[in-house]
């Protein structure tokens, strides 16, 4: 089932982890889904890569995987549950180049024992790399799922970890 958002508009960027798919409204981003996303939502949008927001994120994500940016400076907004975006906007803490276990995510957001819920909160993220849920890892540092695969997920942790002074 396709969902209809009026004023969605997308774009479709090239990146080391395959394409990326940029979903935007007029004043902010609303999704950026990799290949064979699996929560990636089916949303209908008019592409236009010339709207603001998506040619800054465009610029943006460039840079990052050029190494030249650590973080994003873009209007954001998901949908989703308040939990949802309280779980997304601890990511957004998670420094470059590290990794925390859903455990310790959960204990940041206050909320002991609730690695699972933050599991599922953290796999429903919208905004692949910008909001880094790929820096999420099990308990033991171990590779866990990521909506955009695997080896997206390693690829990323690598990128950051090449490019972080130890």
């Amino acid at each position: 089932m396709s969902l209809e958002t009026p004023n969605l508009y997308s774009t479709t960027l090239a990146s080391p982890v395959g394409p990326l798919r940029l979903f935007a409204t007029a004043e902010a981003l609303t999704a950026v889904y990799l290949e064979n996303h699996r929560h990636a939502r089916a949303l209908t949008a008019t592409p236009h890569e010339a709207l603001p927001v998506l040619r800054a994120a465009g610029t943006q994500l460039a840079q990052y995987f050029a190494g030249e940016r650590q973080g994003f400076e873009l209007p954001l907004a998901p949908e989703g549950t308040p939990f949802q975006h309280a779980v997304w906007a601890a990511l957004r803490e998670i420094p470059w180049g590290h990794t925390w276990s859903y455990a310790q995510l959960a204990r940041h957001l206050g909320r002991d024992g609730a690695a699972r819920a933050v599991g599922s909160a953290n796999a429903r993220n919208p905004l692949s790399i910008l909001v880094p849920c790929h820096r999420v890892v099990g308990a033991s540092g171990s590779l866990t799922g990521y909506a955009g695969g695997l080896a997206a997920k390693q690829w990323l942790l690598a990128h950051e970890r090449r490019l972080t002074p130890r």
